[in-house]
């Protein structure tokens, strides 16, 4: 486990910003304690960057000069590493294990079915999927003037409901709406407000993070940080996070289950992402398949029970109602290993940038105030 970077929750982690940005504004909003400490103000913008490790940013200064001039000490993110679980976190305050946002796609308890938790399902409440309340909705509840600035397609996503339902949502799908509209949001005290951009994490996954075009996108989304710095009073704090890292993993890396059939032997159902796989087992088949996946991928992933993985914390406390949720079998590819499936999930087959695992490389976030 020596190149793995466990989630520090209740420390330095993405689901403790919203706890301390609270503190920070002098709200009682019910939170968690979180180690966390950010400065006193009456106004927080939050601008989380999808896909922007620390190290990615750390390596790449001349494209991000500004960002990069001010990284501090890294964050962490929860397990999985990948946005859906990451963002309900940071919306939440909890832990992946209590709001259960466990994956990319994960298993609907009592089903042969995958929840998508970025295309959701009619089928699923996300209020019952994730059934306590937001750190927005508590904040909003205390007094705090909450607002998420996103696109317009995302206000009543599954996701948004389950991770920051409770604020008020404005929808602006360019750059310059996105800035407007924070600049507008900050003015109220006290207030939060929360931006999200997606573009170089997209860019990352189809290009992969050592292309020019990743190198493009990044120096773009600098630009835009340091915009929204300069033109927000200064009295308004700005922090910038990100959900994750990302590893480009070629070919010679990946490993198909239509390529290895015997990694299905004994498998009712193939969830979670490339780089972090929840394997849903058949009854009493949980030893055999944990066998087999070691055998096949070696030193390329860790292969560990449901309760092995639990008991590392990588999923903090887990509720009793999410742990079927997780896989009999989680797999957490090392380096820039993956786990494949091109009949079940082409798409994804597709893709350069990947994330997921517990490498550095995904795990570290910046933590940058402004």
């Amino acid at each position: 486990m020596t190149d793995f970077v466990g989630p520090d929750y209740g420390h330095r982690s993405l689901g403790d910003v919203l706890p301390a940005v609270s503190r920070a504004l002098g709200v009682d909003a019910g939170l968690p304690d979180p180690g966390l400490g950010l400065p006193e103000a009456g106004s927080y913008v939050v601008f989380l960057i999808d896909g922007l490790g620390y190290e990615l940013l750390r390596d790449h200064a001349e494209e991000a000069p500004f960002l990069s001039a001010q990284l501090g000490d890294p964050a962490t993110v929860g397990v999985p590493t990948t946005t859906a679980t990451s963002l309900t976190s940071f919306g939440t305050g909890l832990v992946p294990g209590s709001h259960g946002v466990v994956g990319f796609t994960t298993r609907i308890p009592g089903t042969d079915d995958l929840l998508n938790a970025l295309m959701w399902s009619s089928k699923v409440d996300p209020h019952e999927w994730q059934p306590h309340p937001t750190a927005f909705a508590r904040m909003a509840a205390a007094g705090v003037h909450t607002t998420v600035v996103n696109k317009r397609d995302f206000r009543t996503s599954g996701l948004t409901l389950a991770g920051s339902r409770g604020a008020e949502f404005v929808g602006a799908d360019r750059v310059g709406e996105r800035l407007a509209a924070v600049q507008a949001a900050a003015g109220r005290q006290p207030s939060l407000t929360y931006m999200y951009d997606g573009d170089l994490d997209w860019t990352g996954h189809r290009y992969g993070v050592a292309s020019a075009q990743w190198e493009q996108q990044l120096s773009m989304i600098d630009a835009a940080a340091e915009h929204l710095r300069d033109t927000l009073p200064p009295e308004v704090v700005v922090v910038v996070v990100a959900d994750h890292g990302m590893v480009d993993s070629p070919p010679e890396s990946r490993v198909d289950t239509d390529d290895e059939p015997s990694l299905l032997d004994g498998v009712s159902l193939l969830g979670g992402e490339a780089r972090l796989r929840h394997v849903y087992c058949r009854s009493g088949a949980v030893d055999d398949v944990v066998a087999t996946w070691r055998g096949v991928l070696g030193e390329r992933a860790d292969v560990l029970t449901r309760q092995e993985a639990i008991g590392l914390g990588w999923f903090g406390a887990v509720d009793p109602g999410v742990r079927p949720r997780l896989g009999d079998v989680v797999v957490a590819a090392r380096g820039d290993h993956s786990v494949m499936s091109s009949t079940a999930f082409p798409y994804e087959a597709t893709l350069v940038g990947l994330h997921g695992s517990l490498t550095s490389a995904e795990m570290l976030i910046p933590l940058i105030v402004l």
